[in-house]
């Protein structure tokens, strides 16, 4: 790019870490029991648990996710246009792996050369924060102490 050029394709914040998880009662057991996290919400849906937990009042939402394939985390930031979004990051050489929603809007993902997992989403539904907080559809999967 010339120097002075527009790089921007209008990210706006680093909003979500998708966690994979085999098991996400254990996994919040562990993020509750061990490291002191507050759990967001717990929700079991279409066959699936995510669950959100907060380790402290900055940075983004840590959300713990069975239905999310391999074992790395999905890196997941805001922009203000995913279409628009899309087609720079397209005309630039990447390929979108998936279109898929969160509760919050719509989401494009993409690979990186290194195979880190980039997601991209339009916060089109801002009210999903206060409609998912407080929800607890299943607890955190505590083992006996020994």
């Amino acid at each position: 790019m010339a120097s002075g050029e527009d790089n921007s394709v209008g990210v706006e914040s680093f909003d979500f870490l998708y966690m994979p998880s085999t098991d996400v009662g254990r996994d919040l057991a562990f993020y509750g029991d061990v490291l002191g996290a507050e759990v967001v919400f717990a929700i079991e849906a279409f066959g699936t648990r995510v669950a959100q937990v907060r380790l402290s009042d900055g940075g983004p939402r840590l959300l713990l996710a069975e239905h999310l394939e391999g074992e790395a985390p999905v890196v997941l930031h805001r922009v203000d246009d995913l279409d628009g979004a899309v087609a720079e990051f397209e005309r630039r050489g990447a390929t979108i792996e998936a279109r898929f929603g969160i509760p919050h809007g719509p989401a494009a993902a993409l690979r990186t050369p290194g195979g880190q997992r980039l997601a991209f989403y339009e916060l089109t539904r801002p009210q999903a924060d206060e409609r998912l907080s407080g929800r607890i559809d299943f607890e955190p999967a505590r083992s006996p102490r020994r």
